[in-house]
């Protein structure tokens, strides 16, 4: 891997304090690794030549986005039309079905597909929550696909246990055992997991929700992924039928529940977190538990509108996911940081949130909720991961008095430039990675296979 010598550019965002903003700013990156980061008069002599140089006038350049929760297995379930117009356990009950029809290879087509948009929304770190294992499918299906595409991924290893026949919502036929799941978790660890600074597989360990999964799975799952020193990650406080099937089966509201199994600290994010009182949120905030905030997701559903604003204030980690291609139907984080942005200011305060908030949500918030300290911002010894929006297209004619909030207020644009761990992805709008085309293509016929039937 050689060195990159980005320069000249119209803005450089560095995310390192806010409102940092250098004009006709430069970068230069050997490896995986940022080495200096200024304005283009001051580069040194050092950093005059590099493999590879990229003039970026008339260009905005910020750190590469960071998608803290994703389902990429749900591209191939978009738009259903029994799924459009119901709330979260009714779309379950639908799509279940369907997604017991997932294969090896619908895992991973579909993960190009959903990795495919998110690199061209800017996104250069996502997680994912895979929780569905029919047919042979592996977490290694969807880790295959991350590392052809060039995305930095942190795949976790979801799982479904609690079946309808002991009070859950999943049916049987999508449920595993639970003495299966946590070898699996244990053997995805051993193969994949990279702790190292700039690591570019990070797994998690994710038992699905409160409602799929037995308090027994929840504690063991907490106790390997610790031995392993890796993060956790579920589903919490998403819907007020969620909030009822946790006290009517736990006596406990959700939070307090999973705090009973040991499922909080700096070492889980939750998705979700819509219903959430002061002194959960005060909980949240004390133990340094994160939470990745999916708006879109919440609005298409009609699951509510998550405490933010109170959740930032208190000190919670905050992140944004996308969440599934079947809830949310793209994989577009800058979209994500728009609808994060409205959705906080529809009850009445127009500044709940502003354009800085939501990018910083978007980097440094989703580095955080993700336990990484080598990504989210542009400054020497960071991960060389950024992004690029050229400034002269029709979407910000007007709107350059303030080009940075004209990413998040405009209508949301594809990255001309992505650069992941100091390799090129993105150039001129186009992915360089994988035949996309081709990709699409294939995903077509096994979308129809898996909501068809065959």
């Amino acid at each position: 891997m050689g060195s990159i010598l980005l320069r000249h550019a119209e803005w450089l965002v560095t995310m390192t304090e806010r409102g940092r903003l250098i004009p006709d700013g430069a970068l230069f990156a050997r490896g995986p690794a940022i080495e200096w980061v200024g304005p283009t008069e001051d580069l040194p002599e050092l950093y005059r030549v590099a493999d590879r140089v990229i003039e970026a006038r008339g260009m905005v350049i910020l750190p590469g986005l960071v998608n803290t929760h994703h389902h990429l297995y749900q591209t191939l379930t978009r738009a259903v039309p029994a799924a459009q117009d119901v709330d979260l356990f009714r779309w379950l009950k639908t799509l279940y079905p369907m997604w017991a029809r997932l294969t090896p290879e619908a895992v991973y087509i579909s993960a190009l597909v959903g990795l495919a948009e998110l690199l061209l929304s800017g996104c250069t770190t996502s997680s994912d929550h895979l929780y569905l294992y029919p047919n042979g499918v592996r977490i290694d299906d969807e880790i295959r696909a991350a590392q052809e595409i060039g995305i930095r991924f942190h795949p976790t290893r979801g799982a479904m246990s609690l079946g309808e026949s002991r009070g859950g919502l999943p049916p049987d036929s999508v449920v595993e055992d639970e003495e299966a799941i946590l070898r699996d978790c244990q053997r995805a660890i051993e193969a994949y997991h990279q702790p190292e600074r700039f690591g570019m597989i990070r797994i998690g360990v994710a038992p699905c929700s409160p409602f799929s999964v037995t308090p027994d799975l929840m504690r063991e799952a907490a106790a390997l992924a610790r031995h392993y020193h890796v993060r956790l990650h579920t589903h919490l406080a998403e819907t007020l039928d969620e909030e009822r099937f946790c006290l009517e089966r736990f006596g406990l509201r959700p939070i307090h529940y999973i705090e009973t199994l040991g499922w909080v600290g700096e070492d889980v994010w939750h998705a979700h977190v819509v219903y959430a009182n002061a002194p959960e949120i005060e909980l949240l905030a004390r133990t340094g538990t994160g939470v990745a905030h999916c708006p879109s997701s919440n609005m298409r559903l009609g699951s509510g509108i998550a405490p933010v604003k109170a959740m930032r204030r208190a000190g919670v980690p905050v992140g944004l996911g996308v969440d599934g291609s079947a809830s949310n139907d793209s994989s577009h984080l800058l979209a994500e940081a728009r609808q994060a942005l409205l959705l906080q200011r529809v009850t009445g305060d127009p500044a709940a949130l502003s354009a800085w908030d939501v990018l910083e949500m978007a980097t440094l918030g989703g580095a955080r909720v993700l336990g990484r300290d080598d990504i989210g911002a542009l400054a020497p010894g960071m991960a060389a991961d950024f992004i690029g929006f050229r400034l002269d297209r029709l979407a910000y004619a007007g709107a350059l008095h303030d080009p940075i909030a004209a990413l998040v207020f405009c209508m949301p644009q594809n990255v001309d430039l992505s650069v992941v761990n100091g390799r090129v992805v993105v150039e001129d709008g186009e992915l360089r990675t994988i035949d996309l085309e081709k990709v699409v293509r294939r995903h077509h016929e096994i979308s129809r296979e898996v909501v068809q039937g065959r």
